[in-house]
């Protein structure tokens, strides 16, 4: 059976995520300026790329190489289509991180927004071990009220094979598992979202000894 991330339109998901009352895809936006910026890193990953959200704050100058990775085809295209202006700079790669993690290249930084729960922790574990990067840069979603985790929206159906990937993340146990792959937490900051939810992004470096 196909992944439901394959199924999802780009125009929905984009959609949904920009919604006012989501507002998932404006935040994520923010985030990854910082992402891109806070670190000395000539190569960086992006897993789960999806449209490309965020990649206008890649600066040439500082990247000579940003791998953008997702199981939807499509959205690769889309990806390649809006940012030309940073060929030579941004391969996409279509990989299905829970089959085919062998074929993720290095990188000294790797992003990963919203989408570990989508491959679970162990999933993630090994990507991370084969990207070996220096730093890590993650979102989670954490929900802070007691509904369901997609946000009420128009587009609500398009989202509805997810819970077959779904796993919830929680700081702690993330927190943990990276640790026990070499990763010690730097940073941990929350976004408030206007639906009773928060983006939490935790960043972590390997640990040298």
């Amino acid at each position: 059976m196909s992944n439901p991330w394959e199924e999802i339109s780009l125009d929905d998901y984009e959609k949904h995520m920009s919604l006012y009352s989501v507002r998932q895809l404006q935040a994520m936006n923010s985030i990854m300026q910082e992402q891109f910026s806070s670190y000395p890193a000539e190569t960086a990953m992006v897993l789960g790329i999806a449209g490309g959200n965020g990649l206008e704050h890649v600066s040439p100058g500082k990247f000579h190489k940003v791998y953008g990775v997702d199981i939807n085809a499509d959205y690769l295209s889309a990806v390649s289509q809006r940012y030309t202006q940073l060929s030579g700079v941004l391969e996409c790669l279509h990989i299905d991180l829970i089959n085919e993690v062998e074929k993720l290249p290095k990188a000294q930084l790797l992003i990963a927004n919203l989408l570990i729960e989508y491959i679970g922790c162990g999933a993630f574990q090994k990507a991370v071990l084969q990207t070996a990067p220096q730093y890590v840069s993650c979102v989670i979603q954490i929900n802070t009220d007691e509904k369901q985790w997609v946000s009420e929206s128009p587009y609500l159906h398009a989202f509805d094979r997810l819970d077959e990937v779904h796993h919830q993340m929680e700081v702690k146990a993330l927190t943990a598992a990276m640790k026990e792959t070499g990763y010690l937490l730097i940073l941990q900051k929350s976004y408030p979202l206007p639906n009773g939810k928060a983006l939490v992004r935790l960043d972590f470096k390997k640990n040298e000894v």
